[in-house]
């Protein structure tokens, strides 16, 4: 009996597929390469900062990584969008990671568990309060690095549009939220992902029976119940996808439009001018001394 037990809390469920996988890795490499970039300018006079500029060849390689990093975190949200689209209209999957009232109960229920006021944790299904939190938190910094990056990308454009001042404030705006992201990643996510407990499910794509039972109860029951799936039939699912592909399409070039106007509107201001190989003389004309005449002198006794 104790053998099948072990061997039922052994049992794997599917929680993430390999696209999800993939399109994790791809949104960590770039955040964290913006990230490095990113603040390496923000304090450019620190050591580690200074020391960084030049392992990459110089301020210009170090901007033109950050751009490309920023490039592939927008082909990244594209696709995010397109996805969740998909599986929302098409699959007719369920809108999971929308915040609900329960998860403001489930939070305050887990802090009263936390500082020993509550017997249990709160029970949670597909995505927990602190997941929720960390996507939509996502998602508002990605708005705003792409808004305060467009107008520091784009500085000459942008003040023909706003006023001049708004270029400045992009800049406190964009390193401001550069900071917190950072922040939030090795305080929040790191802890609760990689110290409190390993999550492997995002590299994995499954998780066990007891991770479930810990993390996502109310998903494990449905699971069981068989709540959670719902298959289509395939004349369905061609009606829908001939609905769905011209919009996602439409779409599509929309957002590539977006990231080309992006990218190739202008030269950034925060250009830097390479050194001059060659020393050019100052202009510096040579004209003999005034010599006083006797005409200029003005006798004492005239003053």
């Amino acid at each position: 009996m104790a053998a099948k037990t072990k061997q039922e809390t052994q049992r794997t469920y599917v929680r993430f597929s390999l696209a999800q996988r993939v399109e994790h890795v791809t949104m960590l490499l770039s955040f964290t390469t913006l990230g490095l970039t990113g603040l390496s300018q923000k304090y450019a006079a620190h050591s580690l900062a200074i020391t960084f500029v030049n392992l990459l060849g110089g301020i210009e390689n170090l901007r033109a990584i950050h751009h490309v990093a920023a490039i592939v975190m927008m082909f990244g949200t594209m696709y995010h969008i397109l996805s969740a689209g998909y599986k929302v209209f098409v699959e007719r999957q369920r809108m999971s990671m929308l915040p609900v009232f329960q998860d403001a109960k489930d939070a305050l229920f887990a802090l009263l568990y936390n500082i020993g006021l509550r017997k249990s944790r709160p029970q949670m299904g597909r995505y927990t309060f602190e997941e929720k939190a960390e996507y939509w938190a996502f998602v508002w910094g990605t708005v705003v690095m792409g808004v305060t990056g467009f107008l520091m990308w784009n500085p000459v454009t942008a003040a023909t549009f706003l006023p001049g001042e708004f270029i400045p404030a992009a800049k406190a705006a964009h390193g401001g939220e550069a900071v917190l992201a950072v922040l939030a990643i090795l305080l929040w996510h790191f802890y609760g992902v990689h110290l409190k407990h390993f999550n492997k499910a995002m590299w994995t794509g499954r998780m066990t029976e007891e991770e479930m039972l810990h993390e996502h109860p109310l998903e494990l029951a449905d699971i069981k119940a068989g709540a959670t799936e719902h298959p289509v039939d395939a004349a369905t699912l061609r009606k829908r996808q001939r609905i769905y592909f011209p919009i996602a399409a439409v779409l599509t070039v929309a957002m590539l439009v977006g990231v080309y106007i992006f990218v190739a509107t202008e030269e950034t201001a925060l250009e830097t001018i390479p050194p001059q190989p060659e020393k050019v003389e100052p202009f510096v004309p040579q004209t003999p001394t005034p010599i006083p005449t006797p005409s200029s002198v003005v006798p004492w006794d005239v003053i």
